[in-house]
């Protein structure tokens, strides 16, 4: 995302305060090598295991781990007649993977006649995030995606002073909030739940993955000015860059209004 997303470096339009230009398509690619090893597995059987993953940023794209194929146990994997074409990469073939009596299908694709400039492409094959059943990152189990090292998360105390209205109602002011800030997205206060009117949330069955920050958990507003849905947000374990919001609520929605003093 750092790379590749709104005004950074290869999105299609770079940011205005540079003193060079970049020679070269508006539509951007840049592959660099991933630091660990990554394994992945499906029905019971691991798909690939390697140490030599390379991470291809595209220009508005999250990037994506392409994998020798040294490093694939192609018995997995079944051709297909699927195939689909970019302008920037060139013609795709897709495989299916099987194990035992479970498909995966058309979860891995790969460029083996790339287009001129993307020779680097040949060799290798990017998988379907959401097609395998686990993926791994060293040891440790990730979801949602893989950590772009380009990526990162800072959390800091703050002495703000920060008010949450839903309407007119106040549903949280904090003076000591925290304050995370994320590579490409806007700040978030997280407020710590004693400054947070908790009798109006209840929580919901909403909850998402940030491969940086965790699993959050969602909280509705029941107040006075009506029910609304998935207002508020916390990571109740939160991985290593965002453990000290633990268990702060963050506030977002058109619904919302932010006070910062």
């Amino acid at each position: 995302m750092t790379l590749t997303m709104a005004d950074a470096p290869l999105a299609s339009t770079g940011p205005d305060t540079v003193n060079y230009t970049i020679d070269g398509p508006r539509h951007r690619l840049l592959m660099t090598p991933f630091p660990r090893r990554v394994r992945a597995e499906f029905g019971g059987a691991t798909v690939f295991d390697t140490r030599h993953g390379q991470l291809l940023h595209e220009s508005n794209l999250l990037p994506v781990l392409y994998v020798p194929v040294d490093d694939i146990d192609t018995a997995l994997l079944e051709p297909t007649d699927h195939s689909t074409h970019c302008p920037f990469k060139g013609d795709a073939s897709y495989w299916s993977v099987r194990s035992g009596d479970r498909l995966a299908q058309n979860a891995v694709w790969g460029y083996d006649t790339p287009i001129d400039g993307v020779e680097w492409l040949r060799g290798r094959r990017a998988f379907h995030w959401d097609r395998l059943d686990a993926w791994y990152d060293e040891a440790e189990e990730v979801f949602g995606h893989l950590r772009d090292p380009y990526h990162r998360v800072d959390v800091r105390e703050s002495d703000a002073r920060v008010t949450v209205r839903l309407g007119d109602t106040v549903v949280a002011e904090s003076g000591a909030p925290m304050l995370l800030s994320e590579t490409g997205l806007p700040n978030r206060w997280y407020l710590p739940p004693s400054d947070v009117r908790m009798d109006l949330l209840r929580r919901s069955d909403t909850t998402t993955v940030c491969p940086y920050k965790g699993t959050s958990t969602y909280w509705s507003f029941i107040g006075g000015d009506g029910h609304v849905d998935d207002v508020a947000w916390s990571y109740e374990r939160p991985l290593d860059d965002a453990r000290r919001v633990a268990g702060h609520l963050a506030f977002d929605g058109d619904d919302v209004t932010i006070d910062v003093r």
